[in-house]
C-alpha cells in the first residue's frame, strides 16, 4: 500500500504518525505552503510538515491543486494506491481524486452527515451537543459527502473545550484511519451512502466571539467560551478594555445564595440587576456576573495585553469593582 498523505494541523499529524508507525509506505506528504505568523511574521511550517521532514518523507506544498497539471503529473509518478486526507483545508478536484487506485479517504471529526465543513468540533461544542464522533469516508468532489466507511460516536463532557475534544478526536481518528487502511488493503472495507439531509459547520468568524450579556442565556455563554477555547477566545468589554473568558461555570440565583449566605437578604437586588453587572469580585471567592437567567462564575480570564490566568491570580493583581458592567 503506497499512501499519499494530505494534512495540516496537529490533528492530522497524529494520523500521519499512526500510519508511519503501522509500517505503511508514505510516498509523499502534501501540506499548504508555509505562512508568516507572529509579530516577526516568521515563516512557520505546519505540524504535518515538521513531522514529515523529521521522518525524511517527501513534502509537497502546492499553492493550489485546481488546474495544476504539472503537480498532478508529479503525483501520478508516485503511483499511490490511496490518498489519506486529514484536515488539509483545500478542495481536491475530481481529476486529482481519481489518481489513486483505491481512492481517497478522509478523516472527519463529526458523525456525518452532521457538521459537514471546516469547524465540526467547534460547532458541536457551541451548540451544546452531548455527543459527536469521527467519520472515515471516501472522498468525492462534494464537501464531506462521500460514502461512509467507519464511524465512532464519542460523548462530550459538559465542561469539555474545543481544544480538549480536538485532542481526543485526533487520537480516535488516527486509530480508526489505521484500521480502515488495513481493511482497504485486504479489500474488507464496507461503504454506506450518506443520507441526502445534512448540516453544515462553517468557519468560525471573529465576530462570533463577543459575549452579548443582554441576549445570551448562561448556557449559551458557557458553550461559547468552551467552543472558542483555545482558538480565538470569547470576550466582553469592561471599562473600554477587552477581557477574554477561557473557563466559566453557571449557577442559578438560589445556588449563588446557598453558596454565599450573606447575599440572601439582597436576593431581590440581584434579581433586578441587568445582565452583565458584576455581583461579586473577590480574589478568594472569584468573579460572578449577572446573566439573563442566572449567574456566570468566571474561572479563567485574560485581561487586555495580559496572559491567561485563573481568576484568583488575576484578581490578586487586577481590581474589578462590584457594580461595573460587562458590555
Amino acid at each position: 500500500m503506497k499512501i499519499l498523505f494530505m494534512g495540516t494541523p496537529d490533528f492530522a499529524k497524529e494520523s500521519l504518525e499512526k500510519l508511519v508507525d503501522s509500517g505503511y509506505e508514505i510516498v509523499g506528504v502534501i501540506t499548504p505552503p508555509d505562512r508568516p505568523k507572529g509579530r516577526g511574521m516568521k515563516m512557520i511550517a505546519c505540524p504535518v510538515k515538521e513531522y514529515a521532514l523529521e521522518k525524511n518523507l517527501k513534502v509537497f506544498q502546492p499553492e493550489k491543486l485546481v488546474n495544476n497539471k504539472e503537480f498532478k503529473e508529479t503525483i501520478k509518478k508516485l503511483n499511490p494506491d490511496l490518498f489519506c486526507v486529514v484536515s488539509y483545508g483545500k478542495i481536491l478536484p475530481k481529476s486529482f481524486l481519481q489518481i489513486p487506485k483505491k481512492g481517497a479517504i478522509n478523516v472527519h471529526p463529526s458523525l456525518l452527515p452532521k457538521y459537514r465543513g471546516s469547524a465540526p468540533i467547534q460547532w458541536a461544542i457551541l451548540n451544546g451537543d452531548k455527543s459527536t464522533g469521527v467519520t472515515i469516508m471516501y472522498m468525492n468532489e462534494k464537501m464531506d459527502a462521500g460514502d461512509i466507511i467507519l464511524q465512532k460516536e464519542v460523548e462530550i463532557d459538559e465542561d469539555e473545550t474545543t481544544g480538549e475534544l480536538w485532542s481526543r478526536l485526533s487520537t480516535i481518528g488516527a486509530e480508526m484511519l489505521a484500521e480502515v487502511v488495513e481493511n482497504i488493503k485486504n479489500e474488507k472495507e464496507k461503504r454506506v451512502k450518506q443520507p441526502e439531509e445534512y448540516t453544515l459547520a462553517p468557519m468560525i468568524e471573529k465576530s462570533m466571539a463577543k459575549i452579548d450579556f443582554e441576549k445570551f442565556e448562561s448556557k449559551k455563554i458557557k458553550n461559547l467560551v468552551r467552543g472558542l477555547n483555545p482558538f480565538l477566545g470569547a470576550y466582553s468589554i469592561l471599562e473600554g478594555k477587552k477581557v477574554k473568558f477561557w473557563k466559566v461555570d453557571i449557577l442559578d440565583i438560589n445556588d449563588f445564595i446557598n453558596k454565599f449566605e450573606e447575599y440572601r437578604e439582597f436576593k431581590y437586588r440581584i434579581e433586578e440587576m441587568e445582565p452583565g453587572y458584576i455581583i461579586l469580585s473577590d480574589e478568594k471567592f472569584g468573579l460572578y456576573i449577572r446573566t439573563i437567567d442566572g449567574i456566570l462564575s468566571v474561572l479563567e480570564i485574560q485581561g487586555e495585553n495580559s496572559r491567561k490566568m485563573n481568576i484568583s491570580d488575576y484578581l490578586r493583581g487586577n481590581k474589578i469593582n462590584v457594580g461595573l458592567k460587562f458590555e
